[in-house]
């Protein structure tokens, strides 16, 4: 279609308007002419219908994201869950194939491999519902959106149309206090002043002024867009008439879902994921080599070969064999595999989120609390977080007894709380006629409320106009005035009776030209007066009078007009906002003013003529308001300073403001994963100090399964090197990594944080998980966990007491250590005889097969490996308590969580030891008070072991600590 035909589609309302259209820089006709519309009718029915059919529905979209399929198999994108799968896939074939190799019998066999998938679809669970919170923040902007809307179409207003109906032509009304539904170009001020709230796109609160005018350039920021309101902000003040430009997701908002959305598909891995993908990929090798040796040493069982003339002859293989000691491996994979770390990581991230959130710190993404702790520089802003956004007054400049005399009165307080602070050296018994003149101007000239609620004070319009009136309330009534008609309990009693005295009849808004506002109020008496506050230059500019301590009025001179500005500038560069306040009796055609009727009503109706009206002023005073910096952002900023975090504002003040803001809580002048629900500063330190303990328990549970993991792996290497009957098989070792360690693991992010914690530099991002120095405890204990664990099944075989505690009374047979370990070998033994014994309430008898006592009747044995294993990882939790900390210095009782964990995981023991279905499944058998006495004295050793390494790891780390202290002092 050629330019003429686009012109004569626009005629006939056929072609959309383009979606490029630079509004804000064109004139309202042009705008009326580009969306081919008028705001006096509207657009016509089957216009929106075709509109509709081109943009859509007026909603932020709602993205699909993937599927719940795609989110299950991205939980096994892993390399130690793809690795638990093949063990589950291997044992679930080998337990089809013979059940009853090993000790296992019937159901038993197949236990191992439905655990290990239980395991994968409790995780797989876990990490699906983790990845469906992360849309929440996306869900959270569609509530900003409007749900109706005023709207003139066909020539008629409509009053409540759905928001989601709306098209860009559409012709909008708002008033105070409606949400903007969509992106609208102003067409005409309806009152003489329209301010709107946008701090959902801007993050500034103040109110902005807004216009009918264009702008002069197409390429400006939404700040500069004067003539437009955006969708998701709050009309605060006054009423427009406005033609929608744009819907949807081509309004700034949802610009702005699209941002976040996108980043929400492409973020990086937190340095805790990478740390763990690492880990990952190592255990993974070591996996592969020790299986491998594992599967080597046993070789000579299952593959036999004789030598003929130096050649190797006759091979014998038995599959059975084979696939025996391939269970084996299987077992060293699960038992090197700490199946509940994910779901551990993920409770302990969850805990830090609900103590995040108890310090007003709510945080989207669960991995984002533990990159908290990495944090070395906070970016801050300044409104609302370094400072309360809550406007007070702190200084208040009345006239003197002589007209080159002034009065100052320090105000206190930093809240909406009208009894937050007093005013110093205020003459409460009797307050002059200036003090009330400035009480009566901040009370009627002023739209703001404050109100209780929930324990605290809240208002409604202008922040400044609520410190005024708050100011009002400190400043008490006049002596001698009648206020027992008031409620005591009143928030705002003394500006209700100076709205009685004085009531409203009509309003000049602020306007940006003459910066003030002006109220014509009634007396009691009759007589009418106007009542001005304002910017005080340009009040002084109107003022011919100021009004002194007695109530006397005089002309204002250069002398006291210099004295005053004087004091503006006093204030002023110290970061403070002054407002000056004026009144005049002389109203000339306002005198009788009393409503709509009055024939001076018409000047009103056009704010140009407010200035001529307010002049001829007599000026009373000023006030300093500010928005004073939080009381907890001084010790906050120290805690960052001391921890090594810098900290930089960023804000939309001008310097000076902002400078004496920072220097006020000790700042150097030189979208986000966490959001703050009271934009307080200290939150923020709060959470990285909530981050870096975190991360240090983290530390802690990985430290403690990681230690009893390797002692699995190796009480598995060290039964496959000595030879010896299997002494834990998968199942057993299932249980233990997945319940009865879990209580303990989860229990060990209760851990109280260092006292020093926010002492220390923040750590890097890429610093090592696992330092040499921790891998070394972590094979010496580790070792020693494999040895208690191999050493009990080889002592009660070859033993009938140790270090004084019998366990021979269940009357198994002794045998010696080198039978014990070439038990395979048993047929062959001539005269080999084997007692009967018992075992809790069942007998095992080998008159048929004295050869079984190394299979069926090792299960005492196992039992007993199991039960130190157990033991042994419970004393290892303790040891987790603190990394270099003695449990003489951080008892047990400091986590309290973890004595409850330990008895759960004691008592999850005792379950399976004491109840026989349970027992039969888990291959073990009940224990006698002596041979739990033996448990304990193999297993306590664990305890001392660590306190001797933390003693050298404790003064090996001390010296690099002082280092670093005495640096970060001297900087």
């Amino acid at each position: 279609m050629g330019k003429g035909g686009q012109d004569e589609g626009k005629k006939g309302g056929l072609e959309p308007p383009t979606s490029n259209f630079p509004a804000w820089a064109r004139t309202v006709q042009e705008c009326e002419a580009e969306f081919v519309v008028s705001a006096h009718d509207g657009l016509r029915s089957e216009e929106v219908v075709k509109r509709r059919e081109t943009y859509g529905l007026n909603e932020l979209e709602k993205h699909s994201g993937p599927s719940i399929w795609q989110l299950v198999l991205e939980q096994f994108n892993d390399t130690l869950v793809r690795i638990l799968l093949v063990a589950a896939v291997v044992s679930f074939v080998l337990a089809w194939y013979d059940g009853d190799e090993g000790g296992e019998m019937g159901i038993t066999a197949f236990v191992e491999p439905l655990v290990i998938f239980l395991i994968l679809i409790v995780n797989a669970i876990v990490g699906v519902w983790q990845e469906n919170n992360a849309e929440k923040a996306l869900e959270a902007l569609k509530e900003i959106q409007s749900e109706h809307a005023s709207v003139r179409r066909n020539g008629e207003l409509i009053p409540n149309l759905p928001a989601k109906e709306l098209v860009p032509g559409d012709i909008v009304e708002l008033k105070v206090g409606d949400k903007v539904p969509a992106d609208m170009r102003i067409l005409h001020l309806v009152s003489s002043t329209v301010r709107v709230e946008q701090a959902s796109l801007t993050g500034e609160n103040a109110a902005v002024n807004k216009t009918n005018h264009p702008v002069v350039s197409e390429d400006i920021d939404i700040q500069g867009k004067e003539c437009m309101v955006f969708a998701g902000t709050t009309v605060v003040n006054g009423s427009c008439i406005c033609l929608v430009i744009q819907t949807g997701m081509n309004t700034e908002i949802g610009k702005i879902h699209s941002q976040i959305h996108e980043a929400s598909q492409s973020e990086d891995d937190t340095p805790l994921k990478k740390k763990l993908n690492e880990f990952g990929e190592v255990l993974t090798a070591i996996i592969g080599v020790i299986c491998a040796v594992v599967w080597l040493i046993n070789v000579k069982y299952f593959l036999t070969w004789e030598y003929v003339d130096g050649w190797p002859r006759n091979f014998k293989f038995s599959f059975e064999k084979c696939t025996y000691y391939f269970e084996i491996a299987v077992a060293l994979a699960v038992a090197a595999i700490p199946e509940g770390l994910p779901a551990v990581i993920t409770t302990c991230l969850a805990l830090g989120t609900r103590k995040m959130a108890q310090k007003s710190a709510l945080v989207r993404k669960l991995p984002s609390v533990e990159t908290l702790g990495c944090t070395t520089v906070i970016c801050s802003d300044k409104t609302g977080t370094l400072t309360t956004n809550q406007m007070s007054a702190v200084r208040l400049v009345a006239m003197g007894r002589w007209a080159d005399t002034l009065r100052t009165f320090k105000v206190d307080g930093t809240t909406y709380n009208p009894h937050d602070g007093i005013i110093h050296d205020w003459p409460t018994s009797n307050m002059d006629a200036n003090l009330q003149m400035i009480a009566k101007i901040a009370a009627v000239c002023n739209d703001a409320s404050v109100s209780h609620s929930a324990h605290q004070f809240v208002t409604s319009g202008m922040p400044t106009e609520a410190a005024l009136k708050v100011l009002v309330e400190k400043m008490g009534l006049p002596g001698g005035y009648e206020t027992s008609s008031l409620d005591s309990d009143e928030i705002l009693r003394c500006c209700k009776w100076w709205n009685g005295m004085a009531q409203r009849v009509a309003t000049l808004e602020f306007d940006r030209s003459r910066k003030s506002m002006g109220v014509i109020v009634k007396s009691k008496s009759g007589t009418n007066s106007l009542l001005v506050k304002g910017a005080v230059e340009n009040l002084l500019e109107r003022s011919a009078y100021i009004q002194l301590l007695d109530g006397s009025v005089v002309v204002l001179d250069d002398r006291s007009k210099s004295l005053i500005l004087d004091a503006l500038h006093e204030m002023s560069t110290t970061a403070l906002r002054c407002l000056g306040f004026a009144y005049t009796d002389d109203l000339a055609e306002f005198a009788t003013y009393d409503g709509e009727d009055h024939p001076a009503h018409k000047l009103l109706l056009d704010p140009s003529n407010y200035s001529s009206i307010e002049t001829g002023l007599v000026f009373v005073g000023l006030v300093a308001l500010r928005d004073p910096p939080r009381s907890e952002v001084y010790k906050a900023i120290e805690d960052c300073r001391a921890a090594g975090i810098r900290v930089m504002v960023i804000t939309g003040d001008n310097k000076e403001t902002a400078e004496a803001i920072c220097r006020d809580i000790g700042v150097a002048k030189e979208a986000s994963d966490m959001v703050l629900a009271d934009d307080n500063f200290s939150s923020i330190v709060a959470a990285v100090g909530e981050g870096r303990s975190i991360y240090n328990n983290m530390k802690a549970f990985i430290r403690y399964m990681i230690s009893s993991n390797i002692g699995e792996v190796a009480s598995i290497f060290l039964t496959a090197a000595l030879g010896i009957p299997e002494g834990l098989i998968p199942v057993q070792l299932l249980w233990v990594n997945l319940v009865t360690d879990g209580p303990p693991a989860t229990a060990l992010g209760f851990n109280p944080p260092d006292k020093d914690i926010m002492k220390k530099p923040p750590r890097r991002s890429d610093d090592s998980l696992i330092t040499a120095w921790i891998l070394f405890r972590y094979m010496v204990i580790g070792l020693y966990v494999g040895i208690a664990t191999v050493g009990i099944f080889i002592i009660w075989y070859t033993h009938g007491s140790f270090m004084g505690i019998d366990f021979s009374g269940d009357g198994h047979t002794l045998v010696t250590y080198s039978q014990l370990s070439n038990w395979g070998e048993c047929s062959s033994w001539e005269g080999f005889k084997v007692s009967p014994f018992t075992a809790g309430a069942r007998q095992f008898n080998f008159d048929a097969n004295p050869c079984d006592y190394f299979q069926t009747g090792k299960v005492k044995a196992m039992t007993l490996s199991l039960s130190v294993l157990v033991a042994i990882e419970m004393f290892n939790s303790l040891n987790a308590l603190s990394e270099d900390g003695s449990l003489l210095s951080m008892p047990p009782w400091a986590n309290p969580w973890l004595l409850l964990a330990m008895s759960i995981s004691f008592g999850l023991h005792f379950l399976i030891l004491y109840v026989p279905f349970l027992a039969q499944v888990f291959g073990i058998v009940p224990l006698s008070f002596n041979e739990w006495l033996l448990v304990l004295a193999v297993a306590f050793p664990v305890i001392l072991i660590d306190e001797v390494l933390k003693f050298v790891g404790r003064h090996t780390s001390s010296s690099g600590a002082k280092r670093w202290s005495a640096k970060h002092k001297d900087e």
